[in-house]
């Protein structure tokens, strides 16, 4: 870290006050490049404190110097950017932000379409069009953001029609797209579509930003039960594991243990003891986190580890049947080969060789299994794999 850098984030007003008017008066372009550079080093209460310095810094004389900044994009000083650039907006500035909206670098459109959620410019809409589907997620999410604050609903229905496309990075787009726009009325649809999709782990794990996860399970019933599963599957792969504290999944998981546990609550939980289980056995999962977050996926655990596994084990056998959300989990914990035997005439595909490879795994697979199974598979590649067992 440079001099500069270490008296700009600094306690001292000495130190940090000519700096702070030096890099915007300049501007001071590399200082503000490394400070950038080390956003993921730097605490947030000491990215906020230099935010307050350079704001203070900035006049109706010197704000087009932070123009010059644009070529450096961060999430921490993107709201003291463009709330200056906001303040001081005229004909010319937007003139300005539109041909970089239009030419400019990703880091540059991603200022500008912060820009124009404020200045609603109509000939902005364009190139906020073409930036919503953008592979820079903070590009994307601003330009939805600012699309959102036109009421541009043409583009909403858009993205609406992509949930119900057979291609799933579609669905995925689609969905992403609506949760950034931040129109509720989505969530429905988002739910059906994770009920179907190969991506449903990774659209699940999006609706929290849409609608809390608590408020998810509350009023969507067994359907924000099966959004909060997919959610917990996915933590450490899908969602970071920090995500745990944003989710309130603790809390959560607390309430259902505390209510009347029916099957498909008993799924989720033991999907959960198995997930934090193998969360604390892999310290690849854990290395890299904070303490706080460390700390909170232990106190999931030890919160888990206090349920009874054997009477989940029973109720989760009530979800072994074809139209349960919740049968292939439930096939992981039975030991009911009854019930599993009767799946085998199911007219899902998929589901019948999960549950030939479940009879396998328990000692009980006959030929006369594989012989039912196989009365009900057309797939070429499904019959390999159950002759193969």
């Amino acid at each position: 870290m440079s001099d500069k850098l270490k008296q700009l984030t600094g306690k001292n007003p000495k130190d940090f006050e000519p700096v702070s008017y030096s890099l915007i008066n300049t501007p001071d372009v590399d200082l503000f490049g490394e400070l950038v550079e080390k956003d993921d080093y730097l605490y947030d209460f000491i990215k906020q404190n230099v935010s307050k310095r350079l704001e203070k810094a900035c006049n109706k004389q010197n704000y087009l110097n932070l123009l010059k900044l644009l070529k450096y994009y961060s999430p921490s000083y993107e709201e003291f950017i463009v709330g200056q650039l906001v303040k001081y907006a005229n004909e010319d500035l937007t003139d300005t932000m539109l041909e970089l909206l239009e030419n400019g670098s990703e880091n540059e459109k991603t200022y500008c379409a912060k820009y124009f959620s404020f200045i609603k410019d109509p000939l902005a809409l364009d190139c906020l069009k073409q930036n919503a589907y953008s592979e820079n997620s903070y590009l994307s999410t601003n330009s939805i953001n600012a699309l959102s604050s036109f009421g541009d609903l043409g583009i909403f229905n858009e993205a609406m029609e992509k949930l119900k496309s057979n291609d799933e990075f579609e669905q995925l787009s689609g969905a992403k797209f609506l949760v950034s726009y931040g129109d509720k009325t989505a969530c429905d649809e988002i739910i059906n579509t994770i009920k179907t999709s190969s991506f449903a782990e990774h659209i699940a794990s999006e609706l929290p930003y849409l609608i809390s996860l608590k408020v998810i399970v509350d009023k969507y019933d067994i359907d924000g039960l099966y959004a909060l599963n997919l959610i917990i599957s996915g933590l450490g792969e899908v969602s970071a594991l920090s995500q745990v504290f944003d989710f309130e999944i603790y809390d959560i998981l607390e309430n259902l243990i505390n209510s009347e546990i029916d099957s498909a609550v008993a799924v989720v939980l033991l999907n959960a003891k198995d997930k934090f289980e193998t969360l604390t056995e892999n310290d690849e999962y854990l290395f890299d986190e904070t303490k706080d977050t460390k700390q909170e996926i232990y106190d999931i655990k030890g919160l888990l580890d206090a349920i009874d596994g054997s009477k989940l084990t029973q109720l989760a056998d009530n979800e072994l049947n074809p139209e349960s959300l919740f049968v292939f989990n439930a096939l992981e914990y039975t030991k009911n080969t009854q019930k599993v035997r009767e799946l085998l005439t199911s007219t899902n595909q998929t589901l019948i060789l999960k549950s030939v490879e479940i009879l396998k795994k328990l000692g009980v697979l006959t030929s006369d299994d594989k012989n039912i199974a196989l009365e009900n598979i057309t797939d070429g590649n499904i019959t390999n794999i159950i002759l193969a067992l």
